[in-house]
């Protein structure tokens, strides 16, 4: 008989996060998500989601760009500092979860937690380094000159195999930038994304500017 799992939660149900709250799908739908070391071990229930859910997350993010977009970029890269602060308090909780979603040991699931933490510290002070450039222009009495501008509404789409510091490495550049997420990630990894996601709410990202949609890439993505 295997050992129980103390992470098994068959009652756990994840939920898609749009415009700030934590909603259900409109599907209705649901799939299990299996512990990977024994699939008899259920660690929660996952929508899954249609591409009306999708839909209303892009509308929420494009609503949410307005603003986000003037926001000026320092404070921008503070809430990300923000984030990785609150996701080193978080480590143990997110490493433990880690290893029990997606099957890491303990040292590599901490490895990976903790690059995702360096990658929000050090992408926070991106917002402090939004330059442009001057350019040297061929014509008299002209000043010649770039600046960044973001590109809107990001699709980040994430694999399994680093269900934490994939999603990081994507969500937090395309904020500090400016632009705001739609967010979808592995359907074998909704934990992991769920606690992504609740960090970078916590760090006090506005509503609509990160939408979390749990589902198949054939249907959401």
């Amino acid at each position: 008989m295997a050992a129980k799992n103390p992470d098994a939660n068959p009652n756990r149900v994840f939920k898609n996060f749009i415009g700030g709250k934590w909603v259900d799908s409109t599907s209705g739908k649901s799939r299990p998500n299996l512990n990977p070391a024994d699939t008899r071990q259920p660690l929660g229930v996952a929508p899954q989601s249609v591409a009306a859910d999708a839909e209303a997350a892009v509308a929420a993010a494009k609503a949410a760009y307005k603003a986000w977009r003037k926001t000026p970029a320092p404070r921008r890269g503070a809430i990300m500092v923000a984030a990785s602060r609150i996701m080193e308090r978080r480590k143990d909780e997110i490493v433990h979860m880690l290893v029990a979603e997606e099957g890491k040991c303990p040292s590599e699931a901490g490895g990976e937690v903790q690059r995702a933490i360096n990658a929000m510290e050090f992408l926070g002070g991106e917002g402090r380094r939004m330059n442009g450039e001057t350019i040297p222009s061929e014509m008299p009495r002209t000043f010649a000159y770039t600046v960044r501008q973001p590109l809107g509404v990001v699709g980040v789409v994430t694999p399994w195999n680093f269900p934490v510091c994939i999603p990081v490495w994507k969500i937090a550049p395309a904020l500090v930038a400016g632009n705001t997420v739609v967010f979808k990630p592995a359907t074998d990894t909704p934990l992991c994304a769920q606690l992504v996601t609740q960090v970078f709410a916590d760090a006090g990202a506005p509503r609509g500017t990160i939408n979390l949609v749990l589902g198949s890439g054939a249907t959401v993505g």
